[in-house]
């Protein structure tokens, strides 16, 4: 059984055809799908898909990029958003962006904590995205873990082995995404070579970043199969161990054991 720990099913590219999205992800042995919000106007077509669709589960979360738009977002509100609906088990995806810079880094910073502090007070998981901002994403993490039980979930990991080794050591969980089987991705794969089976998770972030050799493609969860195959060989393992192990790292840090 896989789980893709990070979707986006409210996309225009997969939100007309769900139901054959999800029926491929289900004979490729894809049991459980986690789509994750970026706007209040995703989380609007997320609580419809989750009440549809029994292994579907779903976050609240202001996207980086959109946090320009959201300057008066507290922790109060993303805590009632996700009291809507007890499938919404997450918090993201929310974050720093410093690759594209269409917010404000104060605001992104100001907004990422508050997001920090609603998973904090709910005791879920917080899902980050990271771009050229890993020392600003590991200092805030690193302070505001000290005083709570925060757990974290960063998501789409393209970061350094450095950059992993610090977050495994603040007991981050990291989850990768089809990245991993571009040609270009000998770095990372020295960096997840490092990264513990026990604290690793599996994504597509589709539609976006179809993996080797579906590039071009509109992404989709049943795509994931080639990501657990490439994780398979950089940790020189059975593919079925990495679907064992990132299946139960879900569950384990979703609280749906």
């Amino acid at each position: 059984m896989i789980v893709d720990s990070h979707c986006h099913l409210d996309d225009p590219k997969l939100y007309d055809q769900l139901d054959n999205i999800i029926n491929r992800a289900d004979k490729n042995n894809i049991k459980y799908l986690l789509t994750i919000c970026t706007t209040i106007l995703s989380f609007k077509k997320i609580d419809l898909i989750v009440k549809k669709y029994s292994n579907v589960y779903g976050t609240f979360g202001i996207h980086p990029h959109e946090t320009k738009k959201n300057k008066k977002i507290n922790s109060q509100n993303i805590c009632n958003y996700k009291k809507k609906n007890d499938k919404i088990i997450g918090i993201g995806e929310t974050g720093l962006d410093y690759y594209y810079d269409y917010s404000d880094r104060d605001v992104q910073k100001k907004c990422f904590v508050e997001h920090i502090h609603a998973a904090s007070e709910l005791k879920i998981p917080l899902i980050v995205h990271s771009r050229n901002a890993e020392n600003d994403i590991f200092d805030i993490l690193k302070n505001e873990k000290k005083n709570s039980n925060l757990n974290v979930l960063i998501h789409c990991f393209t970061g350094t082995k450095s950059f992993a080794k610090k977050l495994i050591d603040i007991d981050c969980y990291i989850s990768i995404s089809g990245i991993i089987t571009f040609k270009n991705s000998t770095l990372l794969s020295e960096a997840v070579s490092y990264i513990p089976l026990e604290k690793l998770l599996v994504e597509t972030d589709s539609p976006y970043l179809a993996p080797i050799p579906l590039r071009g493609k509109s992404n989709e969860p049943s795509y994931i199969i080639h990501t657990l195959e490439k994780l398979a060989l950089i940790k020189k393992i059975p593919t079925l161990e990495i679907e064992k192990n990132t299946t139960s790292n879900f569950f384990k840090l979703f609280n749906l054991n």
